[in-house]
């Protein structure tokens, strides 16, 4: 397996800005879903994700950004919130549209430092996840790109019912 991406963040008032540098793959979303639900439950209100440095994303991390893209949009508390992606390269933004998901964020071109204003720091990383959490995790953003776009049922249904077959093998070795 390829090494997942980075992850650099900074955060100022409301705003938060994660750099995604590297690949965004199966080894990278499960940090990257628990940083985004960290911050949302701080209640911030505007997400930045750079792109200029994600060389491409697989379609786990797809499943779980799309997912991250339908919380976003959702009011919270009162306060509507936002997620705009930055720079995305073409490859990734065909991905975001041949998969249905694009209609939920904002991309535009311009320079993380002209929207933070700051520097990011690397987060935190996970302890390493058991099998177990990988394969759920990557059940869960596939069946979340088929529920936000039915045509990527047939594109996903197999891939979901192997995994949906191997989580169950999982739970049953470690009961």
């Amino acid at each position: 397996m390829n090494a997942p991406a980075k992850l650099l963040v900074f955060v100022h008032d409301r705003l938060v800005c994660i750099k995604i540098v590297g690949r965004a793959n199966v080894g990278a979303s499960i940090d990257f879903k628990r940083l985004v639900s960290e911050l949302m439950e701080k209640d911030l209100s505007c997400f930045v994700l750079d792109l200029s440095e994600c060389l491409l994303m697989d379609s786990t991390f797809l499943g779980v950004l799309a997912g991250f893209g339908l919380k976003v949009s959702a009011e919270h508390n009162g306060h509507s919130r936002s997620i705009e992606l930055l720079n995305p390269n073409l490859r990734v933004s065909e991905l975001l549209e041949n998969l249905g998901v694009a209609h939920l964020f904002q991309a535009s071109l311009r320079r993380i430092e002209e929207v933070s204003g700051g520097e990011g720091e690397e987060a935190a990383l996970g302890a390493q996840p058991t099998r177990e959490e990988t394969t759920r995790n990557c059940l869960e953003a596939h069946e979340m790109l088929m529920r936000i776009s039915p045509e990527n049922t047939a594109k996903f249904k197999d891939v979901a019912a192997f995994l949906t077959e191997d989580l169950k093998k999982l739970r049953s070795a470690s009961n």
